[in-house]
């Protein structure tokens, strides 16, 4: 997906990164095109604070459906970056815009976290302020530091102070990010509760300045991703539930738009190793079919599927399709369909190994009967059966 939006009258602008310099680029450097034009194109009421009106917001991220919109001599179609239900995304933005906690819940690999960052990214400008929740987050994470060598060397001051990416949010009025939320230790999810209730942060060794108490602008609000796998690592209180408004992330519904998305995520994987993308469609459409199969314990037949324990999600269907390109591009030629039972045994073995008995039903079950009906593909998948193993 390209970082710019193409406008008319020579207008595109792009502000992200050599992508010959990082990785992965920020959703506001990605798409900062989009969001200018967006920001000028809808001009009406916006949340305090917010660089887009919320149903701008909307539109960001899932895209204008194909329609080019028009703001004077300049017009843009806006590319959908998250696929899911509409009606889920208005209520984040609805929640947003009523700085209210959004709690953003769902199995592993369902796009949460890219949701939260296209949400923060259109909202106030930045997805970067954030926090990566684990056993090992502390407090301070959460609130603030020092500076030890000002510390030292001016005593406590505002100055001295290192805020944390929550502190920063609360006091520019934007959007703070954790992720993983249940993955934190308790006592540090507590300290979100009075974040989240009073909006404010003490810090009592300013006390008797005017920086003994920090105050949230307008605009500042919070949002949180846990994944339901993880849901016993530290159950949230229900103090800090009430602070959220709870928002389900599922896999993607439509086999299309799944298979869409696979292949335009995939493609830029494998662009960003140097390679051109030579998986086939129908390889593709295997790879997709499988996973959801498997996922849902149902195959698009109505065949009952065993399902494996681990998550079949569709960032790891992705990873399998990068892997099949980068596997084509670099190694041995353009067969990927002879390469992916294996990459699915790696996938269904990373949870329990006894999960390859469960991908074995599979093959046994819907892969030899597609087979038996006279698909191409599925045949060639179920003359492979014997690199699964027994």
């Amino acid at each position: 997906m390209s970082p710019q939006a193409h406008l008319s009258e020579d207008t595109t602008v792009s502000t992200a990164p050599d992508r010959q310099t990082v990785q992965i680029v920020l959703p506001e450097d990605k798409y900062a095109a989009e969001l200018e034009f967006l920001a000028a194109h809808d001009t009406g009421p916006r949340p305090p604070g917010w660089r887009l009106t919320p149903r701008a917001v909307v539109t960001f991220v899932l895209g204008s459906g194909g329609e080019k919109l028009k703001h004077g001599r300049r017009s843009t179609v806006v590319e959908p970056k998250f696929v899911g239900d509409r009606a889920l995304v208005e209520r984040c933005v609805v929640t947003l815009a009523g700085e209210r906690g959004l709690l953003l819940v769902g199995e592993p690999g369902t796009a949460k976290s890219m949701l939260s960052e296209l949400l923060a990214a259109a909202v106030c400008g930045t997805s970067a302020l954030t926090v990566q929740g684990t056993a090992g987050t502390t407090e301070d994470q959460l609130k603030y530091g020092w500076n030890y060598a000002l510390l030292l060397a001016k005593g406590p001051s505002r100055e001295a102070l290192v805020p944390s990416p929550v502190l920063t949010a609360m006091t520019t009025g934007a959007v703070a990010r954790v992720e993983e939320v249940t993955r934190c230790l308790p006592e540090v999810q507590d300290a979100l509760v009075s974040l989240l209730s009073e909006r404010r942060i003490a810090v009592p060794e300013l006390a008797g300045s005017a920086d003994a108490q920090l105050h949230a602008a307008p605009g500042f609000t919070l949002i949180a991703t846990a994944n339901l796998r993880d849901k016993g690592v530290s159950e949230m209180s229900a103090a800090l539930k009430r602070r959220f408004n709870f928002e389900t992330v599922g896999p993607i519904g439509d086999l299309a738009a799944e298979i869409d998305l696979v292949r335009r995520q995939s493609t830029a994987a494998v662009a960003r190793a140097g390679a051109p993308y030579a998986v086939d469609d129908a390889v593709l459409e295997a790879l997709v079919t499988a996973f959801r199969d498997l996922r849902t314990g149902r195959s698009v037949e109505g065949w009952d599927v065993e399902r494996p324990s681990t998550v079949m999600s569709t960032a790891e269907a992705v990873s399998v399709a990068t892997a099949l390109g980068v596997t084509a591009a670099y190694l041995d030629g353009a067969d990927t369909l002879a390469r992916l039972p294996g990459q699915l045994v790696g996938v269904v073995r990373k949870d329990d190994p006894a999960d390859t008995a469960r991908l074995l039903g599979y093959w046994d079950g819907p892969v030899r009967r597609r087979a038996e009906q006279g698909s191409t593909t599925w045949r060639t998948l179920w003359d492979l059966r014997p690199t699964l193993g027994d």
